[in-house]
């Protein structure tokens, strides 16, 4: 689910679009769960998972960058200057919640 690379981690996420609301919902499939009140449309679902993720990581929205599954509900996101260490915290306490 987490994968050191240089100057960061990336995470695997699985997107639930079109949710109630908005917010981590646990782990599921070796990857967080992240549900989005933002439709799959125009891009919108994605530039919300970036929003969420840099609230739920407490990191700039520029040091998030989506890698890979760009149309796909399964999604590679790599956070610049988070160490191993702080995303396995936030994972955990979503895991923990969901």
């Amino acid at each position: 689910m987490i994968t050191d690379v240089p100057g960061g981690v990336v995470i695997a996420v699985r997107v639930i679009p079109r949710a109630g609301r908005s917010g981590l919902a646990g782990t599921r499939d070796d990857a967080l769960l992240v549900r989005l009140a933002a439709a799959p449309v125009d891009g919108a679902a994605n530039a919300q998972l970036i929003e969420v993720l840099a609230a739920a990581f407490a990191v700039p929205r520029r040091q998030v960058t989506l890698v890979a599954g760009d149309r796909a509900r399964q999604k590679r996101l790599r956070f610049d200057g988070l160490t191993r260490a702080q995303a396995e915290a936030v994972v955990a306490a979503a895991a923990s919640r969901g």
